[in-house]
């Protein structure tokens, strides 16, 4: 089968979900990310919509790009305006971009109730706008929306949108499920007889709304369709929009069909959390083959023959798509569970130690503990059970005062304050120190360092960047036992720890001292 050309959205349709805001440096990091990739389209936005767009399309000139090639959105032009007349038109061709995708209605039912203009007017909006971009030299692609809907209540017009657009000249006729509600039988059987019909190259451009974006842009392309849209990691209004790199893994490793090269294939882990960063949303763990959980496996059964048998319980090599398996720590875990995670950390137990071990991990679950995303946690458990381990320090006692000052002026919101003193040994020397914080666990954090820094400078570089509770027994109401996890970086490391008890102070403590206790006992030789 023909190489199937790559056309990414994420700039433009995925910035339509709710909580995804891109600043122009971020939009230009992602097209040169985008580029490197492979893909050989990057649609950057709706020129003249808002001034970011305009922005981006400016300095996005400059950028020296080798796959890809940038396009401008827009849609046909206004019912009843000549297309030299159109400002939205005009905007799409001073973005200078050497591809112009354009929208335009491929329903009955919108033409005539949401547009409210007539049939014959809206396919000459579409040949129209068509014409006039090609004459000014662009390569120009017709996203036929709501086709398929439209298809399905009145067949004939919405060929007849293709066929307009074709006639006047588009490069390529993308058929969009829009409302994303249909089916991967439907979608094959659609675009193979349109395919038939008009004689102009399709493309295929779904929503995620019926859970079958992915699958349905596939079943497009078995149909004969030879361009696929998506957004990096799904993004898009409502339930997102197809994932261009599921679509790519897919198409690559089990239709045989080339999209990029096997390089850039194995960046495709990298490129879903750089653009997850850049968006600001957390990764998708469950994501296939990029989610961190995509090759993760938990019970002790599927551990043990992955890792005799890696295809036991994994369809691909996480390798290709730059992904890693793991074997996950758990309540669930067996003794080669634990044994490959040891093997991963370079630590070595007696096997009888090892099954004393595994039992622990079972008695910590029990009693509200989670390891599984809080590994740095199970190496501090490890690392205490080794007869020549010495803990770069050791608790003798801290105490948290949480007050409110009643000084504040009248009417005025009452401040409180929280206060911990906290004495620790470290080399045999004790160290009692005391700390104000926003609250009792950061007074906590701050007096420890205060303590900790004296003789660990380089502590300072490291900074918690995620703090979560979780009551595990909501049975038991205020008495319940919480579970607390945290996130750490020093700038290059990020780590997680836990901490279970009745007390979410003392859960605090426990995660906060296992934290600052794995970074300081891998710091070790270098002191």
């Amino acid at each position: 089968m023909a190489r199937v050309e790559l056309y990414d959205t994420t700039l433009r349709d995925g910035t339509q979900q709710e909580g995804i805001s891109v600043s122009v440096d971020d939009k230009l990091k992602i097209t040169q990310r985008l580029d490197l990739l492979g893909v050989q389209y990057v649609e950057g936005g709706w020129p003249g919509s808002n001034p970011k767009d305009a922005e981006f399309f400016s300095r996005a000139q400059s950028l020296k790009l080798r796959n890809a090639q940038l396009a401008a959105f827009g849609s046909t032009r206004r019912a009843g305006v000549r297309v030299e007349q159109d400002p939205q038109v005009q905007a799409l061709l001073e973005a200078g971009t050497p591809v112009v995708t354009i929208v335009g209605k491929a329903s009955k039912l919108q033409v005539q109730r949401i547009l409210e203009t007539s049939l014959e007017e809206n396919l000459a909006m579409i040949a129209d706008t068509v014409r006039h971009l090609k004459r000014h030299g662009r390569k120009v692609f017709y996203d036929a929306e709501h086709f398929f809907d439209g298809y399905k209540s009145d067949a004939a017009y919405a060929v007849q949108c293709v066929r307009a657009a074709a006639e006047a000249g588009a490069d390529c006729a993308v058929l969009c499920d829009t409302n994303g509600g249909m089916l991967p039988d439907d979608v094959f059987a659609i675009v193979k007889t349109v395919r038939d019909q008009a004689d102009v190259p399709l493309g295929i451009h779904t929503h995620n709304d019926a859970d079958t974006a992915v699958a349905s842009s596939l079943a497009a392309v078995r149909a004969g369709a030879t361009q696929v849209q998506g957004t990096i990691n799904g993004y898009g209004e409502r339930c997102g929009n197809a994932n261009l790199l599921s679509i790519i893994a897919n198409l690559q490793l089990k239709m045989g069909i080339p999209c990029v090269s096997d390089e850039q294939l194995r960046s495709l882990t990298e490129v879903a959390h750089l653009v997850s960063e850049l968006v600001n949303l957390p990764p998708d763990r469950q994501q296939p083959y990029a989610g961190a959980s995509a090759f993760a496996h938990k019970g002790g059964l599927h551990a043990a023959a992955v890792l005799k048998l890696p295809e036991s319980y994994q369809h691909i090599q996480p390798e290709l798509v730059g992904n890693t398996n793991n074997i996950l720590v758990s309540e669930l875990a067996g003794r080669g569970n634990i044994q490959h995670k040891l093997n991963e950390l370079g630590l070595q137990l007696p096997p009888d130690e090892v099954r004393e071990l595994v039992e622990l991990v079972k008695q910590q679950e029990a009693q509200g503990y989670q390891y599984e995303d809080a590994e740095a946690s199970f190496e501090v458990l490890v690392r205490r059970r080794q007869p020549r381990y010495q803990p770069p320090f050791i608790l003798e006692d801290f105490r948290v005062t949480v007050g409110r000052h009643h000084h504040s002026p009248v009417g005025a919101a009452e401040e409180t304050f929280a206060e911990a003193t906290v004495k620790v040994q470290v080399a045999g020397e004790s160290f009692h120190t005391a700390a104000e914080g926003t609250g009792p666990v950061n007074a906590l954090d701050r007096a420890l360092r205060k303590a900790l820094t004296q003789l660990f400078p380089a502590l300072s570089r490291v900074r918690l960047t995620d703090y979560k509770v979780r009551v595990v027994d909501q049975a038991s109401g205020t008495g319940a036992i919480v579970r607390v996890l945290v996130e750490f970086t020093d700038g290059v490391n990020v780590w997680r720890t836990v901490g279970a008890s009745a007390n979410v102070i003392e859960a605090s403590w426990l995660a906060l001292r296992d934290s600052l206790e794995w970074w300081l006992a891998r710091q070790a030789p270098k002191r």
